[in-house]
C-alpha cells in the first residue's frame, strides 16, 4: 500500500521555470518506500523536527476551503472548484490529528482556518473534542467574523480560547470592494459578540493594498484602539486565486510603520518576540515624552537601529495599546518558523508555499494507527524548504513559483 503519497501542485503561471520543472518531476507521486528514502533520515524521537533545526510546534488545520467572502486577496469572484464535501476532515479526524500532535509530537498550540472556519456547523463539536483530551491547549481560530454574533458564545463554552479577526477596513465602500460582499455590520458585530464572550484578546488581521485601503491603516488602528483589540497588518503575500499580486502593488511592513508613526509614537514591545510572526509595538500619543514607554529613546523611531544600547529611563506614558506588523515578504521569519500545517483534506503542508503536500487522511482511512501516521507526519516535516516553499526566502524572486492552490484552499 502506498502511504504518505506526495501531491504536488505547482503553479500553471511558472511551468518556465526550472523550479516548477523539478516540482512536475515528482508529481507523479511516490510509494512509501521512495518516501522512506527521502525522509528517512528523519529523527524517530517525537517532535516535528525538519532539516533547518527548526520544531513544529504550532499547529494550524484548515475546516475547509469554502467562505461566504470574495477578498480579492485570496479567491477569485467566482470559478472555484470546491472540495468534495466526502474528501474534508471530519470532526473525528480533525480531533485525532491534534491528539497525535500533542501527545506524541509536542505541538503546544492549535488554530483552525479555513476557509471560514464558521462554515462548519460541527464547529463546537470540534473544539470541545480537543478540549476534553487537553484542557491546556491554546485553541484559537481565524475568521472573518460573520456568524459570531450567534455562536461566540457557544464556541467559547465549548473552550475556544481566543481569536483573530480578518478586517481589512471600517470604511462599508471599500469593504464592499475587497470583499465583494456588503458584510461589514456583520464582521462588526461579530467582533462586539467576540468581546462579549470574553475571548480575550481579540486580534484583527489586515491587509493593505496600494491605491485601495492603504490610506486607512490609521483608521483600523484608532478603531482597534478604541475597543481594546490587537491589529495585525500582514503584507499580501503571493497566494491570491488571480495571481494578480505584484511587489509594486504591496504596502511593505516598512511603510506601515511610516504612516502610523505620523499619528502615534511607536515603541517595541518589550514581550520577547520568539517564533511568533509579529513584530510588536505600543503605541503612545505622538505627543508623549520620546523617552516613555520604552527602555531606548531611539526606539522611539520604527526604523531606527535595533541594536541601539538601551537607556535606563522608565515608562512615563501609558501605552494606547499594541499594534503588529507581519513582514513575510520584506522581512522574512522563516529561519524562525513554529508552524505545522493540515490542508482541509488532511494532507501536511510544511511551509504555506510549498508545492508539495503529504496525505495523512488516506492513511487514516485505510486503518493506520496513530503511530505510523505520526511518523508519516514527521517524515513531511523533515522535507520542509528553507523558505517561502524554496531553499532561499524571495517571493519576488524569479525562481519563485506561486502554488496553485489559493489561501482559502491552504489555510492562512
Amino acid at each position: 500500500m502506498s502511504l504518505g503519497i506526495p501531491t504536488v501542485r505547482a503553479s500553471t503561471a511558472g511551468d518556465s521555470h526550472e523550479t516548477a520543472a523539478a516540482l512536475h518531476a515528482g508529481a507523479h507521486g511516490a510509494t512509501k518506500a521512495e518516501l522512506d528514502q527521502r525522509a528517512g533520515d528523519a529523527p524517530t524521537a517525537p517532535g516535528l523536527l525538519d532539516r533547518h533545526g527548526r520544531l513544529g510546534t504550532d499547529l494550524r488545520i484548515s475546516l475547509t476551503d469554502k467562505c461566504n467572502l470574495r477578498c480579492t486577496y485570496c479567491m477569485p469572484a467566482d470559478g472555484m472548484d470546491w472540495m468534495p464535501p466526502p474528501s474534508l476532515l471530519t470532526a473525528a479526524e480533525v480531533v485525532r490529528l491534534v491528539d497525535i500532535a500533542v501527545a506524541v509530537h509536542g505541538v503546544r498550540d492549535l488554530r483552525l482556518t479555513g476557509g471560514e472556519p464558521l462554515i462548519r456547523p460541527d464547529l463546537e463539536d470540534i473544539i470541545a473534542g480537543v478540549r476534553s483530551s487537553h484542557p491546556d491547549l491554546p485553541i484559537a481560530i481565524t475568521t472573518n467574523g460573520i456568524g459570531l454574533t450567534k455562536r461566540a458564545a457557544t464556541l467559547a463554552a465549548a473552550g475556544l480560547t481566543r481569536l483573530n479577526v480578518s478586517l481589512d477596513t471600517i470604511d462599508a465602500d471599500t469593504f464592499r470592494a475587497l470583499a465583494r460582499r456588503n458584510r461589514l455590520a456583520d464582521v462588526l458585530a461579530g467582533i462586539d459578540a467576540a468581546l462579549a464572550a470574553d475571548l480575550h484578546p481579540v486580534k484583527v488581521n489586515a491587509v493593505l493594498m496600494r491605491g485601495e485601503n492603504d490610506d486607512q491603516a490609521p483608521d483600523l488602528l484608532a478603531f482597534a484602539l478604541e475597543r481594546g483589540l490587537d491589529l495585525r497588518f500582514i503584507e499580501q503575500m503571493p497566494l491570491d486565486g488571480d495571481h494578480g499580486w505584484t511587489r509594486e502593488g504591496m504596502v511593505t511592513a516598512r511603510e506601515v510603520r511610516e504612516l502610523l508613526s505620523q499619528h502615534w509614537r511607536l515603541v517595541p514591545d518589550d514581550v520577547p518576540r520568539g517564533g511568533a510572526p509579529a513584530e510588536l509595538w505600543r503605541v503612545l500619543p505622538l505627543d508623549s515624552d520620546p523617552d516613555s514607554g520604552s527602555g531606548s529613546g531611539s526606539d522611539s523611531d520604527p526604523n531606527a537601529d535595533p541594536d541601539a544600547v538601551p537607556s535606563s529611563r522608565t515608562d512615563a506614558a501609558e501605552p494606547l495599546g499594541r499594534v503588529g506588523v507581519i513582514a513575510s515578504v520584506t522581512e522574512p521569519f522563516c529561519s524562525a518558523c513554529t508552524r505545522t500545517r493540515i490542508t482541509a483534506d488532511g494532507k501536511v503542508r510544511s511551509c504555506l508555499f510549498s508545492h508539495e503536500e503529504f496525505d495523512l487522511a488516506s492513511a487514516m482511512r485505510s486503518g493506520e494507527s496513530d503511530d505510523v501516521v505520526a511518523r508519516l507526519w514527521q517524515q513531511a516535516m523533515w522535507l520542509k524548504p528553507a523558505a517561502h516553499g524554496m531553499e532561499k526566502p524571495g517571493l519576488d524572486s524569479d525562481d519563485y513559483v506561486q502554488p496553485d492552490r489559493t489561501m482559502s484552499a491552504i489555510g492562512g
